[in-house]
């Protein structure tokens, strides 16, 4: 079928024609939105789940419905680096904030305080960042300590007092949340928990990998009282044709059951796979509806884009070490599987492939979703593996130099 009219979308946080099967998580943060804006207490949220299960996107739709219901919103993505980044990417982030509510009312004591402590924010810090219009001439000093649990609370507190004069309040929304440092992740848990002790009108709303429940709550005891943790999985099989059929009847086509069924097999449901197939059998298909011998031969085509445009980009930033170790947990099937049982596939003993899995749960690879268990982050890694890799080698360590 034509091609210039296909209404799938696959590609990394990009919106879904059809967006089904969250309807859950969107009822729960719009009453989080409405109690935040009437300077009600709402508890904050992490949205966790497996790559390519929908978080960034669910998270930019969250987005959008804070900002439709004129609430004031601070959103960026961690980068996967050695951490430091909360405080270069909150100061001109929370500074636009500023520029907004000052278009909303003359500006006054609540917006210049909050711009001081900005500027000292970003000075303590050592951010760069020339675009401050506020507080230059007020005395105020505070969030200065060069600590961020110490600073961040007040830059918060600041943020949300500007907004409450003016009707509002302030989310903030960050994804691969697991990125941040351990002494990042700390702070931002304390300045959450400190604001909310508050009747501040601010809500915190994160989204990462599977991982970040337990990341929290080492960085904070409190932290599993203090947020709200949101599994966000694949779709089931009802919402997987929805979201293939619903796409399809825009562009007045449609799915065989037979086919829905056939794309779910495949796909099992997250919504990444979902879009790519969807793509590819939409581009192979001569007419509508498409029935299921259409969707197998759109296969191979939707299996090359998954390698090279997902599964490839993380498998060629590991080590060969890193690589070899994916490959016998690939062995064993999608997982969870026991550490132990890993090392045996490799020949050797879990203490000699610690250091390895460890970096693989630092890069985001492998996650431990019990202890002394290991999956992968990314659904169905385990076929393109054994792909990419057909032969299981032993796992050799290196030689120490004498």
């Amino acid at each position: 079928m034509d091609p210039r009219k296909n209404p799938f979308n696959p590609g990394a946080g990009i919106p879904p024609t059809a967006f089904v099967g969250r309807a859950d998580v969107l009822e729960v943060a719009e009453i989080a939105f409405d109690r935040t804006r009437e300077g009600l207490f709402a508890r904050d949220m992490l949205l966790l789940g497996l790559r390519g299960v929908g978080k960034t996107v669910l998270l930019n739709k969250l987005h959008a419905l804070a900002k439709s219901k004129e609430l004031e919103t601070i959103k960026f993505e961690v980068p996967d680096t050695s951490g430091d980044n909360l405080a270069r990417l909150l100061v001109p982030a929370a500074n636009t904030v500023l520029r907004r509510l000052d278009r909303m009312a003359a500006a006054e004591e609540t917006l210049h305080r909050a711009g001081a402590l900005l500027r000292n924010f970003a000075a303590i810090f050592k951010v760069k960042y020339e675009g401050f219009t506020f507080g230059a001439s007020t005395p105020e000093i505070g969030a200065d300590t060069g600590d961020l649990v110490a600073d961040l609370p007040e830059i918060l507190l600041a943020l949300a007092a500007a907004a409450q004069r003016r009707k509002t309040g302030v989310v903030l929304f960050l994804d691969e949340v697991q990125y941040l440092s351990k002494a990042e992740l700390s702070a931002l848990t304390h300045a959450c928990h400190e604001v909310a002790q508050t009747a501040a009108p601010f809500l915190f709303i994160g989204a990462g990998l599977p991982q970040l429940a337990a990341l929290s709550g080492e960085a904070k005891s409190y932290a599993e009282r203090l947020f709200s943790y949101m599994d966000v999985r694949a779709l089931d099989h009802t919402a997987t044709a929805r979201a293939l059929r619903e796409a399809a009847k825009t562009q007045k086509a449609d799915f065989t059951s037979e086919a829905t069924d056939l794309i779910f097999e495949r796909t099992k449901g997250y919504p990444y796979f979902v879009q790519t197939w969807g793509k590819f059998a939409w581009d192979e298909a001569a007419a509508s509806p498409i029935d299921a011998e259409t969707v197998g031969k759109a296969d191979l085509d939707a299996l090359a884009h998954l390698d090279q445009s997902f599964f490839r980009v993380r498998f060629d930033r590991s080590s060969d070490y890193a690589k070899t170790y994916l490959r016998a947990l690939a062995e064993l099937g999608p997982g969870p599987h026991a550490s132990g049982k890993v090392a045996e596939v490799l020949g050797t003993k879990s203490s000699q492939v610690a250091a390895v899995r460890a970096g693989l749960i630092d890069a985001g690879m492998i996650f431990s979703p019990a202890h002394g268990q290991t999956q992968f982050t990314v659904p169905l890694f385990d076929d393109f593996m054994r792909r990419a890799m057909p032969e299981l080698k032993p796992y050799t360590p290196s030689r120490r130099k004498s």
